[in-house]
């Protein structure tokens, strides 16, 4: 039902921002900065609103959170679709980025809450799928609707948020585990406070620093490649979108068989593997000119997202203590919010000024960092579990050393 939930969320999503940027330029009749701007502070909007999201949902449950931040988004659609002054509509997104941000670690909370530790990749992996089937009906139905007008987007947006929440109102229950050191007297400052002792966490911290790496390659995919294709090897659009198409299309075919089978390997391992198919799949756009080459990066490319998107989420999670979930994924979005704020201009002021294949050079080179990184931390986890499995060795020793000498 997390599932369905998600598919039926998401698709309403898909309806709206592919022509999110189209809507704004025709109907305010700006250019893309002020496009850029408006995801810019959108961006700003999910940090603050996954930190306080994440903080709710560990202190009042996940099931609360996910409703508040669907019925936003959904009442805060239709809104945006009245309101005809620019500076008002860039308050109103920053606010409806803060508010409907709240859900999402609490949705991933979820997984975690829901499933043993050597299942979370695949129901991860379940998410990313009904995500990408979302991917591929929902721009086609949008393209339908948005030929009518582009009200009809964002009342269809509304519609699917409301129906996720009565959805997840009437059948899925609270997930939040019940530890014996909850405090219910706790405030919410004092759990917000909380996110000190995820920050403490060292090497959880280097796995969103090279993560975010890792996305910083990747969303160049849905940005800088289509213009890169266009200007510089007059790929067609069309064909573009055939691309992002087939991506869609082989996440929905194959997940299910790649997140199974990668299940019983170390988590970082797989995540290094898998961004080494990033480093081939970008990098090969800064060294081949044919149509069809274009085709197989992608594939490449497709592989190593259908590798690493469930397995990082997993590791995430494997990382936190079940009372602080919340928070720790959270923070893990960061690894997606941060990269969006910057990472698109950085890639346009790479093409202008170093040449447009620089950009995929780059994108091979942080690729391999973050290869080299991601094995490193599969060093760290290693002897983290060891010394954990120690400590717990050692607790056991001295609670049956009283009981034996008796």
């Amino acid at each position: 039902m997390l599932t369905l939930a998600t598919f039926i969320d998401m698709l309403g999503s898909f309806l709206l921002y592919p022509f999110y940027a189209l809507y704004v330029t025709e109907h305010f009749g700006v250019g893309m900065t002020h496009v850029g701007i408006l995801f810019s502070i959108f961006s700003v909007g999910n940090i603050f609103g996954g930190i306080i999201g994440g903080a709710l949902a560990d202190k009042y449950g996940r099931r609360l959170m996910v409703l508040i931040g669907l019925i936003t988004s959904g009442v805060g659609s239709i809104f945006l679709g009245f309101i005809n002054e620019l500076n008002l509509f860039f308050i109103f997104s920053a606010l409806l980025g803060l508010v409907g941000a709240f859900g999402r670690p609490a949705r991933q909370a979820m997984v975690a809450d829901l499933l043993p530790e050597g299942k979370q990749a695949e129901g991860f992996g379940i998410l990313r799928v009904a995500f990408n089937i979302s991917a591929t009906i929902g721009p086609i139905l949008g393209g339908f609707l948005a030929t009518q007008s582009y009200m009809s987007l964002f009342i269809a947006d509304a519609v699917s948020s409301i129906i996720t929440a009565i959805i997840v109102y009437l059948v899925i229950p609270e997930t939040k585990p019940q530890t014996h050191d909850d405090k219910s007297e706790e405030t919410v400052m004092k759990t917000i406070i909380g996110y000190k002792e995820v920050l403490k966490d060292g090497t959880f911290i280097v796995f969103i620093s090279v993560s975010a790496l890792m996305v910083l390659v990747y969303m160049q995919m849905n940005s800088t490649l289509s213009v890169f294709l266009r200007d510089v090897h007059e790929f067609p659009v069309q064909n573009f979108s055939l691309l992002l198409s087939m991506n869609a299309l082989m996440v929905v075919v194959f997940q299910f068989w790649i997140a199974r089978k990668i299940s019983k390997y170390a988590p970082m391992k797989m995540m290094a593997f898998g961004t080494l198919f990033y480093m081939v799949g970008f990098g090969m756009y800064g060294f081949v000119a044919e149509s069809y080459l274009f085709f197989i990066a992608m594939a490449i490319i497709t592989i190593g997202e259908m590798i690493v998107t469930p397995v990082g989420q997993a590791a995430a999670a494997s990382f936190a203590p079940e009372d602080k979930r919340g928070r720790y994924m959270a923070v893990y979005s960061f690894q997606w919010t941060i990269p969006n704020l910057f990472g698109i201009l950085v890639a346009g002021l790479v093409m202008e000024n170093l040449g447009p294949n620089w950009v995929w050079y780059l994108a091979g080179i942080l690729s391999l960092i973050s290869v080299v990184g991601f094995w490193l931390l599969n060093v760290a986890t290693k002897n983290r579990l060891l010394k954990e499995e120690k400590s717990l060795d050692e607790e056991d020793k001295l609670t049956t050393l009283p009981q034996i000498q008796s």
